[in-house]
C-alpha cells in the first residue's frame, strides 16, 4: 500500500499535468481573442466595439448551465469573468469610471462586473461618472442605483434624465458595513463619516451604538475611511477593503441594519447590447395628471404578458406635484411585443425616454 507522501505526490504529478493542460487552453483563447481585435480593426477601423455584454452574459450563463464540478455555479462562473477579463484587455483594455475613491463599493461593482484588468478610474461625483461618459473619456461607468435598504440613489435618478449614456448592464452587490477608525475603542469617537446611504442602512446600530455622535455625510464611503486617516477621534463607515487600503482598525464589523443589505448598480455606457436571451428594459415617463393614466401604461406590459420587475416614483424637476416614474420591463426593446408596447406607453406618456435595454446579470 502506498504512503500517504507517495500518495499525494501522485496526485501533485496530476495537479501539474491539469495544470499544463489549463494554461494551453488558456493560451489558445487568448489568441482567440486577438484574432477578434485584428478582425474587428482591419482597414483602420477605429470605432470597433470590442465589450459585447450580451455575448458575455451568453458565455457565463452557458458556463453554470454545465458545470457539474464541486465548485458552484457561481465560482466557476468568477473563475471564467477573471479570463474572460484578461482577453478582453488584449483587445482594447476598458476604462470604466466609478464613484471613488478607490476602496469604495462602487469600486468593488466594477471589478465584479468588469474582473481584475479593466482599468477603474475613479472620480469625484456620481454626476462626474455620468459626464466622463457622455463625453467620451471613458467606455464605460458604474452607478449606484438602488439599495434594498435605503432606496434609490436620487442622484443616478437626476442624471439619467438627462445623459447621452444607455443602460447596458446591471450589477448586485452584497453590502457589508465596517466601522473603521485609527483608535480601536468605540468612546473615543467624536464623529463618523459615510455616504448618506451608508449611514441610513446602520442608522439603528448607530443610534444604539454611538448615541449622541456626530453623523457627517460625504461624496462616497470610500472618502470617508481616507479622511479618518487624518483623525484619530474620526471613524468612517466603508469596507474591509477600505480597512486595509487606508491602514485602519476594524472598530465593528456588519453594522448593517440589514443582514440582506444589498445594493444595484448600472452600467453606463455609448454602445447598446443587442438581444441576449434574457434581458431587462429600463425608461422614464411621467404622465398627465388625469384618472387612469397610470393604469393604461401598466396595461400596455400585461396585456402582452410583460413583467414590470420595477417601478419608482420622484417628483419632476419642472413641475410641482408632478412625478417621473421609473419603470424596468423584462424583456428587450427589439422583442416585438415589448416594441409594441414601448410605442404604446410612449403615445400615453408626457414625457418619455428609453433608457436601454441590457443582459439580466449571470453573476450572484
Amino acid at each position: 500500500m502506498a504512503t500517504e507522501a507517495e500518495q499525494l505526490l501522485q496526485i501533485r504529478q496530476q495537479i501539474d499535468t491539469i495544470d499544463e493542460q489549463i494554461q494551453q487552453l488558456i493560451t489558445q483563447r487568448a489568441l482567440c481573442a486577438k484574432q477578434v481585435a485584428d478582425i474587428k480593426t482591419q482597414g483602420g477601423r477605429v470605432e470597433a466595439v470590442f465589450y459585447r455584454p450580451e455575448r458575455e452574459a451568453q458565455v457565463l450563463r452557458a458556463v453554470k448551465a454545465r458545470n457539474t464540478s464541486v465548485l458552484s455555479d457561481d465560482d466557476m462562473a468568477r473563475l471564467f469573468r477573471e479570463i474572460m477579463s484578461v482577453c478582453l484587455a488584449l483587445e482594447q483594455p476598458l476604462r470604466v469610471a466609478y464613484l471613488g475613491p478607490e476602496g469604495s463599493y462602487t469600486h468593488a461593482a466594477v471589478l465584479k462586473q468588469f474582473g481584475s484588468f479593466a482599468q477603474p478610474v475613479p472620480v469625484s461625483t456620481i454626476e462626474d461618472v455620468f459626464k466622463v461618459v457622455d463625453t467620451n473619456q471613458v467606455d464605460y461607468g458604474v452607478v449606484p442605483l438602488e439599495n434594498s435598504t435605503e432606496g434609490a440613489v436620487t442622484t443616478t435618478q437626476d442624471c439619467l434624465i438627462s445623459t447621452h449614456a444607455t443602460v447596458t448592464g446591471e450589477v448586485e452587490l452584497p453590502i457589508h458595513h465596517c466601522l473603521l477608525g485609527q483608535s480601536k475603542q468605540l468612546h473615543t469617537i467624536s464623529k463618523v463619516l459615510a455616504h448618506p446611504q451608508a449611514l441610513g442602512q446602520c442608522r439603528t446600530w448607530l443610534r444604539n451604538n454611538l448615541p449622541g455622535v456626530k453623523l457627517e455625510a460625504v461624496d462616497s464611503n470610500a472618502l470617508a475611511a481616507k479622511m479618518a486617516q487624518e483623525h484619530a477621534d474620526v471613524a468612517a463607515i466603508a469596507s474591509e477593503q477600505a480597512a486595509s487600503l487606508y491602514q485602519l482598525n476594524i472598530l465593528k464589523s456588519h453594522i448593517e441594519d440589514a443582514q440582506n443589505n444589498t445594493t444595484k448598480f448600472w452600467v453606463i455606457g455609448r454602445h447598446a447590447p443587442t438581444p441576449s436571451g434574457e434581458d431587462k428594459t429600463a425608461l422614464i415617463l411621467s404622465l398627465a395628471n388625469e384618472a387612469g393614466a397610470l393604469l393604461r401604461i401598466l396595461d400596455s406590459f400585461a396585456k402582452r404578458n410583460i413583467s414590470m420587475t420595477r417601478i419608482v416614483s420622484r417628483p419632476a424637476s419642472d413641475q410641482k406635484w408632478d412625478y417621473m416614474f421609473y419603470i424596468d420591463i423584462t424583456g428587450h426593446q427589439q422583442d416585438p411585443a415589448v416594441a409594441e408596447a414601448l410605442a404604446e406607453v410612449q403615445t400615453n406618456a408626457r414625457f418619455f425616454k428609453l433608457l436601454g435595454s441590457y443582459p439580466v446579470s449571470p453573476l450572484n
